[in-house]
């Protein structure tokens, strides 16, 4: 799906859009329930992190290349770079292949990809007001995590668990409204928060 207003997919071929944003979604939620103090860090928020939220991302990024789509590319090509990334941080040190990553270092590392998504955001301007909205608080996130880290303030990380959650929660809303407007051939939900114009004939 190209990353506008419509809902419909034009291509022949399948959308992955609703394959990444799930991805990512879920992933993102589960993470915060972490952050937010809510479940402590196991093995199923890594192995999610691996599979769905980095690999299956990745390659929800490769088919929108096939697509010609290069935002939806880029997105889900660099989270899933993310989400992989992410995971390496935290067992490297435990493989004995890499030290841990300092408070000041990881903090920079969240805040270049809170840049990144800034940047992405820019990108969605023209898109739906729930693709701005996943995009937004996922900078805020990224920004509220990177500052928790830089200035060591559990406080921030705190409250970024539950930001994050709102953000992961909105993508899985978008996947879900976008996979089955793919099925009935019409939006099912709404995507804007304020309703479009309609033009009436003259």
């Amino acid at each position: 799906m190209e990353w506008n207003r419509g809902m419909t997919h034009n291509s022949a071929k399948a959308d992955p859009a609703p394959l990444g944003l799930m991805g990512f979604g879920m992933t993102t939620v589960l993470l915060n329930l972490h952050n937010a103090h809510l479940v402590p860090m196991g093995g199923a928020i890594l192995a999610m992190g691996l599979v769905f939220g980095g690999a299956t991302q990745f390659v929800a990024g490769l088919l929108e290349y096939a697509n010609g789509n290069t935002f939806g590319m880029t997105a889900f090509m660099s989270y899933g770079a993310f989400w992989l990334s992410l995971v390496m941080l935290l067992f490297l040190p435990h493989w004995g292949l890499a030290p841990a990553s300092s408070p000041a270092l990881m903090g920079s590392y969240l805040l270049m990809w809170g840049l990144f998504t800034a940047i992405m955001t820019v990108g969605t301007l023209r898109a739906s007001r729930m693709h701005q909205v996943v995009f937004a608080s996922l900078t805020v996130l990224f920004v509220l995590l990177g500052t928790a880290e830089l200035l060591e303030q559990p406080v921030l990380t705190l409250i970024a668990g539950y930001e994050g959650m709102f953000c992961g929660f909105s993508a899985i809303y978008l996947a879900a409204v976008e996979l089955l407007a793919g099925q009935v051939g019409h939006a099912v939900a709404p995507v804007d928060v304020a309703p479009m114009p309609i033009e009436v004939p003259a």
